[in-house]
């Protein structure tokens, strides 16, 4: 193995790609990360093992198992999984930093437009069907994953139990993923290791390195809020936000939705940076733009410095509110990624941990089928309610509150991915103009 093999573990089998190649490919997934993590877990898929075959499938599954592990954007910290091991620790900067900056532009503009003119029909009509498009990407993803997860009866049982588990018993997600993992640690078989693996060690994974990594990871991570509470009168909005969300990114096990409720309720009513409707609202936009949709603390932190910018003016107080949450929200995931990816690939012939995150790959495809039902039942219909049937929660739609526009653009865009077999790209492209025509007649 040559000097780059030896550092990644990747064998001579997969190319080695340059940073150009990896910031070009890692710019094309952020501006394509529409849909939550099933799709731009999807798009990753896509371009790392698929298309570039910088990865290998297997190398890719025990990245997203380690990741599903995380508090935080589990598809930014695979995303920066994913170019660490395509070029070390500048490609996992590269790859996470342009998962990160298309949606966080995208949702500096929407911000704006929201809160000097209150209107984001147009926005919104532009994405109006990227959203039946990623019904399809999101159902191509579940597929690829089945297909390589769910090779045993145990591995079904686990998804099935997840997804029901996830989607009617709403039990935390933490706990679904240790349950599985568990499960596979009493009852599962390791899976052979393939031949490219074998000699596979990682980076030389140490704990001067990890320290090293830790201590430049948390200096970086801590000096926008140390500079705002050095250089600005005290209790200022920026010091506020980075406070909050710095303690949010540590502890949001679960995704997005599972911080709404608490995020909603610090915001709206303890530091009243925004109202109820408008938290809704930002809701909306950050699952219309592309990338993860923790971004929506983003505008929280907008509107938090819209409203109290002192000492600047509006906006660019806002600007820098919502680039301070930004700046903690993310700063941990890059953290956990490049100081435990190298452990992990060490421990990748752990026929123990092998067990484990085999199970938790089964968990994960029912994780992402959760998303997925979750995801069409909101997009297709306009009105759900919530049916509970004793233990059981169960989201139902509405049945005349389809719409038979987004439904008819989803059956195209399945007919354009499984049928015609187009790119992502193209996808979204004719699933965004159909929806902007479709808007524009119905007006």
């Amino acid at each position: 193995m040559d000097h780059f093999s030896k550092e990644t573990g990747l064998s001579r089998e997969h190319v080695s790609p340059s940073l150009a190649e990896i910031t070009r490919v890692s710019m094309k997934v952020g501006l394509l990360s529409f849909g939550g993590p099933a799709a731009q877990i999807s798009v990753m898929h896509q371009e790392f093992v698929e298309n570039r075959k910088w990865l290998s499938e297997d190398r890719f599954l025990h990245a997203l198992n380690y990741c599903m592990l995380l508090p935080g954007p589990e598809a930014q910290q695979l995303a920066t999984y994913c170019g660490w091991l395509s070029g070390r620790t500048l490609g996992g900067l590269i790859a996470g930093l342009l998962f990160i900056l298309p949606g966080a532009f995208a949702m500096a503009a929407v911000s704006y437009v929201y809160a000097a003119y209150g209107d984001t029909s147009l926005i919104a009509a532009i994405f109006y069907g990227v959203k039946a498009g990623v019904l399809a990407i999101v159902l191509q993803a579940l597929m690829k994953i089945g297909q390589k997860a769910l090779k045993s009866r145990l591995a079904w049982i686990i998804c099935a139990a997840s997804f029901c588990a996830l989607f009617f018993l709403s039990i935390p997600f933490p706990f679904v993923i240790l349950s599985a993992a568990i499960i596979g640690l009493l009852f599962g078989n390791a899976p052979a290791q393939p031949m490219e693996d074998s000699a596979a060690t990682g980076s030389r994974a140490t704990a001067t390195k990890t320290l090293r990594t830790l201590l430049v990871g948390g200096l970086v991570w801590i000096a926008p809020p140390v500079t705002a509470t050095l250089v600005l009168a005290p209790g200022n909005v920026y010091t506020e936000v980075a406070e909050f969300f710095s303690l949010l990114a540590v502890v949001s096990f679960g995704g997005a939705y599972a911080l709404l409720s608490y995020m909603a309720q610090v915001a709206v009513e303890t530091k009243s940076w925004l109202s109820a409707g408008e938290m809704l609202d930002g809701l909306g936009l950050a699952e219309t733009t592309p990338g993860p949709l923790i971004l929506v603390t983003q505008f929280v932190g907008f509107l938090g410095g819209w409203q109290d910018p002192a000492p600047f003016s509006p906006l660019p107080g806002a600007l820098l509110a919502a680039a301070m949450t930004t700046w903690v929200t993310f700063a941990p995931s890059f953290l956990f990624v490049l100081a435990g990816a190298p452990w992990m690939e060490r421990l990748r012939g752990n026929k123990i941990l092998a067990k484990a995150l085999s199970a938790i790959t089964a968990a994960v495809a029912g994780t992402i089928l959760n998303l997925a039902v979750w995801f069409a039942l909101n997009v297709l219909f306009t009105e759900t309610k919530m049916l509970r049937i004793g233990p059981l929660d169960i989201l139902r739609p509405v049945p005349e509150s389809l719409d038979p526009v987004l439904a008819g653009i989803a059956l195209l865009a399945a007919f354009l991915v499984f049928g015609a077999r187009r790119g992502i790209a193209v996808v979204l492209a004719v699933t965004a103009a159909l929806g902007l025509i479709a808007k524009t007649l119905l007006v």
